[in-house]
């Protein structure tokens, strides 16, 4: 079983910065594959980065990259979004996932690959 917990959320004016974490329990982390997701209002909750359990695999979705960064840090259990540049259309409660992976090198897109989710961030970005 694995708890997760995001952070760093808040409101930001467009063409700024926010790093968001989402902490992990466990001792085993770096056999989770992560993916942070998100949903706007009236749409559905959608792919935006994951990241393998070694940390050393990563994926975007198209209209993020080379704008938003996933990293993880498995000593402290944690995995981050950095998010740079950002636009008013990047504005969405932003989710943490996670899935057990017997694959170090693995990650997932799918919403339905995960098992755990946390409770979420706003992220608001102000024109």
């Amino acid at each position: 079983q694995v708890q997760l917990v995001e952070s760093g959320g808040g409101l930001v004016q467009a063409g700024g910065s926010l790093r968001l974490s989402c902490a992990a329990s466990g001792r085993t982390f770096s056999t989770y594959a992560v993916g942070w997701f998100r949903q706007a209002p009236g749409r559905e909750r959608e792919f935006v980065a994951a990241i393998s359990g070694s940390g050393g695999s990563t994926d975007y979705t198209d209209s993020v990259k080379g704008r938003f960064t996933v990293s993880r840090d498995n000593a402290k259990n944690t995995v981050y979004l950095r998010m740079s540049s950002l636009k008013p259309e990047d504005t969405a409660v932003y989710y943490c996932a996670a899935r057990f992976t017997y694959y170090s090198s693995n990650y997932y897109r799918a919403k339905s690959q995960y098992d755990y989710w946390g409770q979420g961030t706003q992220v608001t970005v102000s024109s």
